[in-house]
C-alpha cells in the first residue's frame, strides 16, 4: 500500500476508453510509448507553465490555449500535424488532465491516434489547493527538468 505522499508504482499500465479520442493512459505508459518510439509527447500547457513549472525533456512544446487571457492557440493544428508523424500516437499533457482530453479530441478531428495523460503533469490539487503532492508525472518521479 501506498502512502499519499508516495506514488503508485504498481498501477496497471492500460489503456482506459474515452469517448472522441483513442484513450486516456497512465503517465509511466505515456513515457514507455515515447521511449520505444511509438508516440510523441505534446505538452498542451502554456510556455509560462512549462517554464515556472517544469517540463518533460523532448517533448514537444504546443499550447492548447495561450496565456495570458487563455485564448485558443490558432497554430494549434498546424503544430500538431507537423510535431506527430504519419503511424505515431500522440500523447498529450496538460497539468491535470483537463486541457490534454481537449486537445485529444481535437487530435484525433485531424486523424491522429490521440491519448490523455492522466493526472497530467502536477496531478490535482490536495486539501490545501496545492498541485504535485496527488498523482502526475512529476510526482511520479518521471523524467522532468525545472527552469
Amino acid at each position: 500500500m501506498t502512502s499519499p505522499t508516495s506514488p503508485d508504482t504498481s498501477a496497471p499500465l492500460q489503456v482506459r476508453p474515452a469517448a472522441g479520442y483513442a484513450g486516456d493512459i497512465p503517465a509511466r505508459l505515456a513515457l514507455q510509448w515515447v521511449q520505444s518510439g511509438e508516440a510523441v509527447l505534446v505538452d498542451v500547457r502554456t510556455d509560462a507553465e512549462r517554464e515556472w513549472v517544469g517540463y518533460v525533456p523532448g517533448a514537444v512544446p504546443l499550447a492548447w490555449k495561450q496565456w495570458p487571457g487563455m485564448a485558443m492557440n490558432a497554430g494549434f493544428d498546424e503544430g500538431l500535424k507537423a510535431a506527430v508523424p504519419a503511424g505515431k500516437k500522440a500523447v498529450l499533457l496538460c497539468r491535470s488532465g483537463v486541457r490534454s482530453v481537449a486537445a485529444a479530441k481535437r487530435a484525433a478531428e485531424l486523424g491522429l491516434e490521440a491519448y490523455n495523460i492522466l493526472e497530467g503533469f502536477e496531478g490535482d490539487a490536495d486539501e490545501q489547493g496545492q498541485r504535485g503532492r496527488k498523482g502526475g508525472w512529476r510526482f511520479q518521479g518521471l523524467p522532468w527538468k525545472q527552469g
